[in-house]
C-alpha cells in the first residue's frame, strides 16, 4: 500500500533489510532553517556524523509529491536553494502536497510519520515543538505533541525551543503518556541552554539502556514516542539571560506583528538569531550536531536487540 507514494533510498532500504541501524532526519531545518549555503552544509555534516557512528542517515522530505526517505546530496543542495518556497508540511499537509505533486519540507511530526512508515525507529532533530506561550487562549500547540503520542519513533533532541512555553509542553505530553528522558541530565535542556527549569521524567545514562526502554515500551505495545532530550554541549550553550531576554523580545514582536501558526517558529527563531547577533545560529548548528551522535549510537544499540 504504502510503496505506492514512498521511495527510499538504496543506501536506507539495504540497511533497513539486514536489520542495520538507521537515523531519520528532517528536511524543516534544511529549507526553513537556515540560510543556502549553510543549510546544505549543515544537512551534509550530520549525515557525516551519523555514518561516522556507525549507522545510516535517511534525510526525509516530500518531492514532487513523492515521500522521500534517504535523500541525494542534489536533493538536499535543491532544498537548501529553493529554502522558504519549500511548503512546511505536517501529518494534514501530506495528503494535499502529495495529490498536487508539490515539495514538502518535514516536520517533527511529518518526520515521524514517514520514518514509521519505513520502519524506522530513532530520529535526530534539533528541538521539538510544543505548547506556545499563551496558549491558553491562542490553543497554538504543535502537532508535534499528538504525533508523539501516536507513532513509535524515538526523537533525539535538545528539549523543547526555547520559545515555548516549557511546562505546558511537558504537562501536555504527560498527558499524552510520551516519556521525557534527559540524556545524562535530570533536567530538561531548553534548546540554547542546557538547564530550563524542569525536571525531566527519567534521566538515562547510557544508549544501551535508552535502547532496552524503547524495546520494552513498543513490545508491549504502548504505541507512542519517546523524547530523548540531550542537552547541549557547554562550550556551546548560551547564557541563560541573554537568550531569555532575546526571546521575550521575539515574542512580544510576532504578537505585535500578529504571527501565529506554522509561521511563528521560524520567525521567532529568526528573530533570535537577529537578536542574539548570529550566535543563537552557530548553537543551533552544534546541538544538532550533537543529537546526531547521540542518535547514532541509540540506532546501533537498538538494532542489537
Amino acid at each position: 500500500m504504502y510503496e505506492k507514494y514512498v521511495d527510499i533510498s538504496s543506501e536506507v532500504m539495504e540497511a533497513l533489510d539486514h536489520g542495520k541501524p538507521v537515523v531519520a532526519l528532517e528536511s524543516t531545518i534544511i529549507s526553513h532553517g537556515m540560510p543556502y549555503p549553510m543549510n546544505v552544509e549543515t544537512a551534509l555534516k550530520v549525515e557525516d556524523i551519523i555514518r561516522e557512528g556507525g549507522a545510516v542517515p535517511a534525510t526525509i522530505a516530500i518531492l514532487n509529491g513523492r515521500l522521500k526517505v534517504g535523500l541525494t546530496k542534489e536533493e538536499i543542495d535543491y532544498l537548501g536553494k529553493a529554502g522558504q518556497k519549500v511548503i512546511k508540511t505536517s501529518r494534514r499537509d501530506i495528503p494535499f502536497i502529495i495529490a498536487k505533486q508539490l515539495d514538502g519540507a518535514t516536520t517533527v511530526a511529518s518526520t515521524m510519520i514517514i520514518a514509521d512508515i519505513a520502519g524506522i525507529k530513532v530520529f535526530a532533530t534539533g528541538g521539538i515543538g510544543g505548547v506556545h506561550r499563551g496558549a491558553e487562549t491562542s490553543f497554538d500547540i504543535s502537532a508535534d505533541l499528538e504525533e508523539l503520542g501516536r507513532t513509535d519513533v524515538a526523537v533525539v533532541c535538545a528539549g523543547a525551543k526555547s520559545i515555548l512555553d516549557i511546562n505546558l509542553t511537558l504537562e501536555y505530553l504527560e498527558t499524552k503518556g510520551v516519556p521525557v528522558v534527559g540524556y545524562q541530565t535530570d533536567e530538561l535542556p531548553a534548546f540554547y541552554t542546557r538547564k530550563s527549569g524542569f525536571k525531566v521524567d527519567y534521566n538515562i545514562q547510557t544508549p544501551s539502556e535508552l535502547a532496552l526502554a524503547l524495546k520494552a515500551k513498543w513490545d508491549l505495545h504502548l504505541n507512542g514516542g519517546f523524547v530523548i532530550a540531550n542537552p547541549i554541549p557547554e562550550k556551546y550553550e548560551m547564557d541563560f539571560d541573554t537568550i531569555t531576554d532575546a526571546i521575550n523580545k521575539a515574542v512580544e514582536e510576532a504578537e505585535k506583528l500578529g504571527i501565529k501558526g506554522k509561521e511563528s517558529t521560524p520567525f521567532l527563531l529568526a528573530k533570535v538569531k537577529e537578536l542574539t547577533g548570529g550566535d543563537s545560529l552557530e548553537s543551533n548548528i552544534e546541538l544538532v550536531y550533537n543529537n546526531a551522535r547521540l542518535a547514532a549510537k541509540l540506532a546501533v544499540e537498538y538494532s542489537k536487540l
